[in-house]
């Protein structure tokens, strides 16, 4: 197996992390989501996104970063390039998405000094 095939090979495995990722933090999400419902706590919509939400998180940071892997190890045409760049600019788009959706705020923007954390907010 030369170099380029162990990339290639590394990049399907984070890939194929990536969907488990998401896949586990589904099934995860929603299990934990119908025993809250079970115990009749409270809230329990809002903290099914927020997991939901890391999961696939998770997993596209796991699916761009495979993406990339896998483009570096062949020798990248300008198409290649182009369809990397594009596939990272969307999942980039759907991960500040789902940032603002958990947190409430762009991922750039900090938490204001004295606020309580969407954690501790829910948690109490």
């Amino acid at each position: 197996m030369n170099f380029q095939e162990s990339v290639e090979l590394v990049g399907e495995a984070i890939d194929a992390v990536g969907v488990a990722a998401i896949v586990i933090g589904t099934v995860a999400a929603t299990v934990m989501a119908g025993w809250r419902m079970a115990r009749r706590e409270p809230d329990v919509y809002r903290q099914f996104r927020r997991f939901l939400g890391r999961s696939i998180l998770l997993g596209l940071e796991l699916l761009v970063a495979a993406d990339i892997i896998k483009t570096v190890a062949v020798t990248p045409t300008l198409v290649d390039v182009a369809v990397l760049a594009a596939i990272v600019a969307i999942r980039t788009f759907l991960s500040w998405s789902l940032e603002l959706e958990i947190s409430g705020r762009w991922p750039w923007q900090k938490e204001p000094e004295g606020a309580k954390s969407v954690n501790e907010r829910t948690e109490s």
